[in-house]
């Protein structure tokens, strides 16, 4: 078994990991190691925006997990993506680049989340942020994150726009600014018509340093701890072409969780840290009782309706030899069209019924149409309008059932178990109906193709959103931060009880933000690293 030994390990090198390893490998007086069970991001689909069709369900780059069948969904189990490489899940996701809403972070900090408030994250968003329109109050320019605005638009696109506009939305070209409602194009981390991940932003431009070390395809199998003090983390295991290693840390060294709101509390649990009952029913022994752990879990649920329309979309131009080819050649020549596009186009935050002082619910609206990301385009010209709600109150969670690190744990979302959330899914569809009924897109709709049983009680709305609802892939809260007996880590993001050994991914957020993930997760390594330097002062 070789070893190796390091100030700082990092386990995940994802949304999170990434900024870990460049902000704390600048000091070139500490070693720095940097774990990632996925491979390389060699695949030239993870650098193409519209790529993420070709590495969604792809076992390459997507760890490909599945939900637990959930009553909440008429028993249906959920395709799960994660990202299985440099960069995790910003290798594989939309592109979106989302905060969420400034009373977010405000929530966290009221909790007693010291350092977590709107005013104390913006500065860290405008630290890792370069925005092709420049630097203001709200957006930075000498980030690493490059964040463009869209380079593709469409007339059906700016009907979408105009319909919520009718609808009361007003129009914004900027959701991340002063307020996040309105109606407009999404801003994407791309840069020169390329992807820009926390990989290729953070990562790549440390890698040459001689105190970083990433090694891929490192499988973490467990956390090593202290023979004398039971409680304190001094090391990793990890399996790497079917050998185990060791990182063993240096005096005073830390090790970093970044494996995301699956992986973090699956390494927890598998290194005994977690609800005892839970741990010996799958063979695990119990080192520190930590019941939060894996709990707590929450997603973005969209429901998904797809019109047919009467002009071109990109199903016409994908369908087709002559128009993919001219695609092709655009993205190839100018970096521009429909390739260069991520998951959606149009984003609009609304509010679904009156008295609400922010918006609940995000429209991601997309020119072409298909049964789900990843597979063929409707054989017709169509349209998805995807909505979803932003503050979910149902809670699932995330378990181990064995003690080997390469069994997936159980995911069970509960989804729609709430009835807030059932009330939510409601307003939403008729929301997005509405829409189609305004001046503005009415001239386009040719009919309904999903849900296609023309549901319109409350009652068949809400079996309708049983039925159709799929993942946005945004999981996060399964280590959560707090003061309370069910929060993982404190506010520093150190888990509760055990010294050596913090969490920082999606996986801490004590309540999901109000819109996509996979900004506030880098803002979380943002604030992470400072606060692992200052401690260490």
């Amino acid at each position: 078994m070789s070893q190796k030994t390091a100030d700082f390990l990092i386990v995940g090198a994802g949304s999170a990991g990434c900024v870990l390893a460049n902000r704390l490998s600048a000091d070139s007086s500490k070693k720095v190691i940097l774990l990632e069970a996925g491979g390389r991001d060699v695949n030239p689909w993870i650098h193409v925006p519209v790529g993420y069709f070709k590495t969604l369900h792809n076992p390459h780059t997507d760890w490909c997990y599945k939900s637990e069948p959930d009553p909440g969904l008429s028993g249906r189990s959920l395709d799960w993506p994660r990202g299985k490489t440099l960069g995790g899940s910003s290798s594989i996701n939309g592109l979106l680049y989302v905060r969420g809403q400034k009373e977010d972070y405000d929530r966290w900090a009221q909790r007693g989340n010291r350092g977590w408030s709107y005013d104390d994250v913006l500065p860290l968003f405008k630290r890792s942020e370069s925005h092709e329109s420049g630097e203001n109050e709200y957006h930075g320019k000498d980030g690493n994150l490059s964040v463009s605005l869209i380079r593709a638009k469409s007339n059906i696109s700016e009907a979408f726009i105009d319909a919520a506009v009718e609808m009361g939305v007003p129009k914004t070209n900027d959701y991340n600014g002063e307020k996040q409602e309105g109606a407009g194009y999404f801003h994407q981390t791309a840069r020169n018509g390329f992807r820009c991940s926390s990989a290729k932003a953070f990562l790549n431009p440390a890698k040459k340093r001689p105190n970083l070390e990433v090694l891929t395809h490192a499988h973490t199998e467990c956390l090593l701890f202290e023979p004398t003090d039971p409680k304190r983390v001094i090391g990793v295991r990890y399996l790497r072409k079917g050998q185990a290693h060791e990182v063993m840390l240096n005096p005073g060294g830390e090790v970093i969780l970044s494996a995301g709101a699956i992986g973090s509390p699956q390494i927890l649990e598998l290194s005994g840290i977690g609800r005892g009952t839970i741990l010996q029913n799958a063979g695990v022994e119990v080192r520190h009782e930590l019941p939060g752990v894996g709990e707590n879990l929450q997603d973005h649920l969209q429901i998904r309706l797809v019109y047919e329309v009467n002009v071109a979309t990109m199903n016409d131009a994908i369908n087709k030899f002559m128009p993919r080819m001219g695609i092709g050649l655009n993205y190839m020549m100018y970096r521009k069209g429909p390739m260069s596009l991520g998951a959606s186009q149009v984003c609009i935050f609304a509010k679904s019924m009156e008295g609400l002082e922010t918006p609940d619910i995000q429209f991601h609206f997309q020119p072409l149409s298909a049964d789900k990301p990843g597979i063929e385009m409707h054989p017709f010209s169509g349209i998805t309008s995807s909505v979803c709600q932003l503050r979910p109150e149902s809670r699932g969670h995330i378990h181990i059932s064995s003690p080997n690190a390469i069994d997936y744990p159980k995911i069970v979302p509960n989804y729609l178990s709430a009835t807030a959330d059932q009330l939510c899914a409601v307003r939403a569809i008729k929301f997005a109906r509405a829409m189609t009924r305004t001046k503005a897109l009415r001239p386009y709709v040719v009919r309904e193709h999903v849900p296609n049983n023309n549901p319109q009680t409350d009652e068949e709305l809400l079996k309708c959103a049983r039925e159709i609802s799929q993942t946005i892939y945004h999981p996060t809260s399964t280590c959560r931060m707090g003061k309370d007996d069910m929060a993982v880590v404190d506010d520093r993001l150190r888990v509760h009880g055990i010294s050596g050994l913090r969490v920082a991914d999606a996986s801490i957020m004590p309540d999901i933000v109000s819109g996509n993930t996979n900004a506030p997760t880098i803002m979380i390594g943002e604030k992470a690293s400072d606060m692992i330097l200052e401690d260490r002062r």
